[in-house]
C-alpha cells in the first residue's frame, strides 16, 4: 500500500537531500567508539529483556531512516555477521550509505529509498530494528510504529526515540520564532541558516532564549543549525505519550536505552532518607509513572530513547539478584562484546601489574553516572573472559590461585570465600551489562 507524500514530508525529504544526516565522512570508522557500539549491539537489549546472550551471526537488522549510513555502519560493526538493511526517504543520503559500508568491508548490506510506512513492501522480517532520530518527524508516530511492528520477528526488538517536549521546549520556542519570520516556509537553506545565526547572535546575552539555546561554536555547524533551529516537522513528546503510542501500536515497552540514567532514586540526597510518601508509593507505581516522574523532576534527556517489541515475547528468568548459591555455581559468564577488545585487556593487565584499580566504566559510561573501579587483585581473575565464555566456578578457582592467603590472617583462602568475592564482583558489574551472566539450569 502506497502512502502519498504530504507537502511537509516532501519538504523534510528535500531538507535531508540538502544537508545529509549525519555528515560523517565515508572513511570515518566507529570501531573504537565502544559506547556507541554498546547501544547498537543487539546483545544489549536482548540480555536486558531475556537475561540471555544472543549471537549476532545471521541476524537481519534494519536501520529505518538510515540517512547517510553511519548508524548502519555502527550496526554492522556492533553485530558481526548480521545482514544490514537500510531505508530512507532521501535519495542523496541513500547514495552515501551505499558507498559507506563497502568502503569499510561490509558487503552483506542493502539500501532502499523508501518511507517507513511502506516497510512491508520489502518482503523481509527483522530481528532488530534501529529507528534513530526519525519517529518524531512522521505525521503519525503510531503508523510508523505499526509499520515497524509488521516486519518485526516474534522475539525481535525495536530501538526508537522521540524528542522530549520537556527537555527541548526552549528549542521549540526558537523554531516557533523562526516560523513566524518565514524561515521555515520552504526548505531552509544557507540564507535561512545565516539569518537564524544573526538573529540569535545579535541578542543581548541577558535575553533568556539566547541563554538557553545559543552557542556560537555549535552554531557554526550547519547540521546542528538545521537539527535544532530549523528542523521541519520537529515535535516533542512525554513519557505518557510514548506509552499511549505503544499501546495503540500493540507494542510492549522493554527498557530505556540509557536505563541507568532514569533512576528516580538517584535524584534524592539519600536512598535511606526518602520522603515518607515517596518511600511508600515508589514500590507500587508502574514503570511508566516512575519514568514520567523522573522527566518531570529532571528533564535531562533530549531523546526519549527506548526499546520495545511484541507483547509477552520476553523469556522468563530469575534475576541475578535472586540467585541461590546453586545458581551461581552452575552459571556461566562473559564480557559484553564491546568490552572484549585488545585495548581494555591491555589496560586491565597494566592496572594489575601496577597494582592500580581498573576503571571498567571508562569504556562504556552509558549505564552508570559515576565511575566503577575494580581492585586490581580481584580484577585479574577476569582476564580469561577476553578469550571467551567462562564458568563462574573457573573464575573462583583462578581467584583462589591469585589470592591463596588472607593478607591479614595469612590463613588459606577457601573456595567458599573465593565464591563470595567473585559473586560480589559479578553482582556489581551485571546491572551495567559489563558482564553477562547466564544460568545453566
Amino acid at each position: 500500500m502506497n502512502h502519498p507524500e504530504s507537502e511537509l514530508q516532501a519538504k523534510i525529504r528535500q531538507q535531508f537531500d540538502v544537508v545529509t544526516y549525519p555528515r560523517a565522512p565515508v572513511e570515518k570508522s566507529p570501531k573504537d567508539d565502544y559506547e556507541l557500539l554498546f547501544i547498537h549491539n543487539l546483545v544489549t537489549p536482548y540480555y536486558l529483556r531475556n537475561q540471555k546472550v544472543i549471537e549476532t551471526e545471521n541476524q537481519v537488522i534494519l536501520d529505518a531512516g538510515c540517512g547517510s549510513g553511519y548508524k548502519a555502519l555502527v550496526l554492522a560493526e556492533a553485530n558481526p555477521g548480521a545482514k544490514i538493511v537500510g531505508i530512507d526517504i532521501s535519495e542523496k543520503s541513500v547514495e552515501l550509505a551505499r558507498q559507506r559500508l563497502p568502503y569499510h568491508g561490509f558487503d552483506n548490506a542493502e539500501f532502499h529509498v523508501l518511507p517507513i510506512e511502506e516497510l512491508p513492501s520489502l518482503g523481509l522480517e527483522f530481528d532488530y530494528i534501529n529507528n534513530d532520530e526519525v519517529l518524531y518527524l512522521l505525521p503519525d508516530i503510531v503508523v510508523g510504529l505499526q509499520a515497524m511492528k509488521s516486519v518485526l520477528k516474534p522475539d525481535g526488538i525495536i530501538r526508537t526515540n522521540l524528542h522530549s517536549s520537556l527537555q527541548r521546549h526552549n528549542y521549540f520556542r526558537a523554531q516557533e520564532m523562526f516560523q513566524m519570520m518565514g524561515l521555515m516556509n520552504e526548505n531552509p537553506g544557507e540564507m535561512e541558516m545565516e539569518i537564524a545565526r544573526e538573529t540569535l547572535g545579535a541578542l543581548k546575552d541577558s535575553v533568556i532564549l539566547k541563554r538557553q539555546v545559543w552557542n556560537p561554536e555549535t552554531a557554526k555547524d550547519e547540521q546542528w543549525i538545521m537539527s535544532n533551529y530549523l528542523l521541519l516537522g520537529d515535535k516533542g513528546y512525554t513519557i505518557p505519550e510514548v506509552f499511549a503510542a505503544l499501546k495503540s501500536s500493540g507494542l510492549e515497552f522493554i527498557n530505556m536505552v540509557k536505563w541507568r540514567q532514569w533512576e528516580i532514586i538517584d535524584l534524592y540526597k539519600s536512598e535511606d532518607e526518602l520522603p515518607a510518601f515517596l518511600g511508600m508509593s515508589l514500590p507500587e507505581i508502574s514503570v511508566e509513572e516512575r519514568l514520567h516522574l523522573f522527566e518531570l523532576l529532571q528533564p535531562m534527556h533530549r531523546l526519549l530513547d527506548f526499546w520495545c517489541g511484541h507483547p509477552q515475547q520476553g523469556q522468563s528468568f530469575v534475576p541475578v539478584s535472586e540467585w541461590t548459591d546453586s545458581d551461581w555455581q552452575k552459571a556461566k559468564v562473559q564480557l559484553h562484546p564491546q568490552l572484549r577488545n585488545s585495548q581494555t585487556r591491555e589496560d586491565l593487565i597494566n592496572c594489575v601489574n601496577k597494582h592500580k584499580p581498573f576503571e571498567i566504566s571508562s569504556y562504556v559510561k552509558l549505564p552508570t553516572l559515576s565511575p566503577i573501579f575494580i581492585d586490581s587483585g580481584i580484577a585479574a581473575c577476569l582476564i580469561p573472559l577476553w578469550d571467551g565464555v567462562c564458568t563462574v566456578e573457573s573464575l573462583v578457582e583462578r581467584f583462589v590461585k591469585i589470592r591463596p592467603l588472607d593478607p591479614i590472617t595469612l590463613e588459606t583462602v577457601s573456595l567458599q570465600r573465593g565464591r563470595e568475592e567473585v559473586k560480589e564482583l559479578l553482582d556489581t558489574l551485571d546491572p551495567f551489562l559489563y558482564v553477562l551472566l547466564e544460568s545453566c539450569l
